[in-house]
């Protein structure tokens, strides 16, 4: 494993970095604010640190980047799942890799995977976006299971989604019992401002049904690459989008389902119309006012902090706030980084 130096330079005024240190021959540097001076995103959000240390490295055989989803494991690791069919598993103090389980479709072939759910017994639930669908794996990676999938999510010409754009996020409630996957764009026919929440129930023997949507209004240009539950049912979701010659576009948004309408008997949603409830949203965070904290960027960037960000999960809490981790997808591209950040996040 080569596991690459971060350095961060920092100007009059920022914080110095700090080297967390474990036993082994390579281990990430994170670049840290001040706990006493917080580098503030927001009134709700502060920066407290981020890496690139494993960026552009490998694990073995396997290439650690493409990374499209977090989630905490519950054993004090993270699960750190590949869009190329990889799942790592990743120290959660340090972000060094401690293995990888490849995973692959009923027949064998690679999935496009982009979101990641630790169950309570310790299998994976993992949604891709070529079908789109949701399977559960074993620890080691058999597929287990396979969720129902509503016909008109479908990617066309089966469906109404759009190729690439469909479960990116995937969640579970902290009842056990409700799973979420997040449309990262609109279906056709439907307004581009309002993507699809689909759920599940999960049944007495343990499967899950298909069961409400809802709407989800989304920021003009931009997608939902992830979407994290909250212990009181909310989200955290995430809005990206890029523009060329410009940069990335990131927004951390807390959004609140539970009184949104059911739309999955709603064949096409409107802005505003239909009677419809979406589902509620408040800005958090625009990535973009975060401090760079001295990092840089490969192309063009409003804050040369952003990348292409498309991973979340909450990792703890610290003073009534939750610790919340975000990891960028490299798409193995020079010209992109894989980048950890470290929000502070009051809702």
């Amino acid at each position: 494993m080569r596991l690459r130096s971060l350095l961060a330079t920092f100007g009059a005024g920022l914080a110095t970095v700090t080297c967390l240190s474990v036993a082994g021959p390579a281990t990430p540097a994170i670049a840290h604010g001040n706990d006493q001076h917080p580098h503030t995103c927001s009134p709700s959000v502060t920066l407290t640190g981020f890496s690139d240390a494993l960026d552009k490295t490998t694990y073995g055989d396997t290439y650690v980047g493409n990374l499209s989803a977090l989630a905490s494991d519950g054993r004090g690791s993270l699960a750190a799942l590949s869009d190329r069919s990889s799942l790592f598993r990743l120290d959660a103090r340090t972000l060094e890799p401690r293995g990888v389980i490849p995973l692959a479709d009923e027949s064998g072939a690679a999935l496009d995977s982009e979101g990641l759910v630790v169950d309570r017994d310790g299998t994976y639930l993992v949604s891709s976006e070529t079908e789109p669908s949701v399977r559960r794996h074993s620890r080691d990676g058999k597929i287990l299971d396979r969720l129902p999938v509503p016909d008109a999510l479908r990617t066309a010409p089966a469906g109404r989604a759009q190729s690439n754009g469909t479960f990116e996020g995937l969640t579970l409630l902290p009842d056990g019992r409700t799973l979420i996957a997040s449309m990262e764009y609109a279906l056709t026919g439907d307004s581009a401002g309002l993507v699809r929440f689909q759920t599940w129930k999960r049944t007495g023997d343990g499967h899950f049904r298909a069961a409400a949507q809802y709407a989800y209004p989304v920021d003009a240009g931009l997608g939902v690459p992830e979407v994290t539950a909250l212990p009181d049912g909310r989200l955290l979701v995430l809005e990206r989008g890029f523009t060329a010659g410009v940069g990335n576009t990131v927004r951390l948004y807390l959004a609140d389902p539970r009184r949104a309408t059911d739309t999955s008997a709603t064949d096409t949603l409107t802005d505003g119309g239909d009677g419809v409830r979406t589902v509620r949203k408040t800005l958090l965070a625009d990535l973009v006012d975060c401090p760079s904290l001295g990092a840089t960027a490969k192309q063009p960037q409003p804050n040369p902090l952003l990348d292409n960000i498309e991973g979340m999960a909450v990792t703890g809490r610290t003073q009534g706030r939750l610790d919340v981790l975000l990891v960028s997808d490299d798409n193995e591209r020079a010209t992109q980084t894989t980048r950890f950040l470290r929000l502070r996040v009051r809702v």
